[in-house]
């Protein structure tokens, strides 16, 4: 049976992954704001957010003990680097009408994150796990071919993703408070930032509707919800499972930058996407077998712990009658031979 931690793990994993695939509909709706306002906005109210849920959940206390280890301050410097690093790109990239070329970035960084997760973290690589990769990675190359260059905003996007998902690996905490730390020493600089465009008129209100400011100010929510959902899968889940059901994110995306956006798509990008998702059901054809085989593992171990108990049980009832009819013997005479209640009475005098 598949433990709950793991259960849970995926369900953040799926979560996540479809809510990523559906964000560009989200940012598009946002033009003509400048997307380099809306990542300051993105930054600021992202750690607005989590300070405010980490202050609920787990107090001010709570917070400031984690920040003593000595060397953890770094860790959520870099990893809030990396994160604003792969938000500008992103946000960057969907706004300039390149939504298909952000979902080569994260069709590559699931790649990524999985050999991370087995050169890093030694995690294991199923056969049917090494199938699935070899697949997406043949998805892939033939993507990276038909473009004929360096497509640079994919590849920043899936190196920025993949290390940050690896430096997540080691954060053993809330994943509210792992976000507030990783954004709490850029969000102050954001704040001033935002401040000085709105000052000048160069920001979101002086050039978007009133109901895009709305939008945009649920940025922050919606950026905290997902990514707490990578930060719960990255500590239930292995990381070659989590890159795996990441490739349903940019999917989505890509269905969307066809079908909505009407992007070119040609043949050989759809050859391509069939491709990484043969890969996937390979990946779910292993997942399911791993999990009859732990199921029938954990079921046969119950049975054996039940029959070692109720050994120990009748071993121990065994022991205590022995004990019990062993008191009753007199000492020095043969085995079985009792104390009669008259001899009883009289050992209890001449112990007074």
């Amino acid at each position: 049976m598949m433990n709950d931690a793991y259960r849970k793990g995926l369900l953040y994993a799926l979560s996540c992954s479809v809510l990523w695939g559906v964000l560009p509909i989200y940012w598009q709706a946002l033009r003509p704001i400048e997307s380099s306002v809306i990542i300051f906005y993105r930054i600021f109210l992202v750690g607005l957010v989590c300070f405010l849920m980490s202050l609920k959940l787990y107090g001010m206390e709570e917070i400031r003990k984690n920040l003593r280890p000595k060397g953890v301050k770094l860790k959520y410097f870099l990893a809030g680097l990396l994160i604003t690093a792969n938000w500008s790109i992103y946000i960057w990239a969907v706004n300039a009408d390149q939504v298909i070329q952000t979902c080569v970035g994260y069709y590559i960084e699931p790649l990524m994150v999985s050999v991370f997760g087995i050169l890093f973290f030694k995690e294991k690589l199923t056969k049917y796990k090494l199938t699935a990769l070899v697949l997406a990675l043949a998805g892939v190359m033939l993507l990276l071919v038909h473009f004929m260059e360096i497509p640079l905003i994919a590849l920043s996007l899936a190196l920025t993703f993949a290390t940050y998902a690896a430096l997540k690996k080691s954060f053993n905490l809330p994943s509210v408070l792992s976000l507030f730390y990783e954004t709490m020493y850029i969000m102050l600089p954001a704040l001033a930032v935002i401040i000085y465009l709105e000052v000048t008129g160069q920001g979101a209100w002086g050039v978007g509707a009133p109901y895009q400011y709305g939008l945009l100010m649920l940025c922050g929510p919606i950026t905290a919800l997902t990514l707490a959902f990578f930060a719960e899968a990255a500590n239930k889940i292995p990381l070659v499972t989590l890159g795996l059901i990441e490739y349903l994110s940019p999917s989505i995306s890509l269905l969307l930058g066809i079908f909505l956006f009407r992007e070119p798509f040609d043949s050989v990008q759809f050859m391509a996407f069939v491709i990484v998702w043969i890969g996937l059901v390979f990946f779910t054809v292993g997942e399911r077998r791993d999990s009859s085989i732990a199921e029938a593992v954990e079921d046969a171990a119950g049975s054996v712990c039940a029959e070692d108990k109720a050994s120990a049980n009748l071993i121990g009832m065994a022991d205590t009658d022995k004990l019990q009819e062993l008191s009753q013997e007199k000492p020095g005479t043969g085995q079985g031979e009792r104390w009669s209640d008259e001899e009883k009475q009289g050992a209890k005098k001449d112990e007074r």
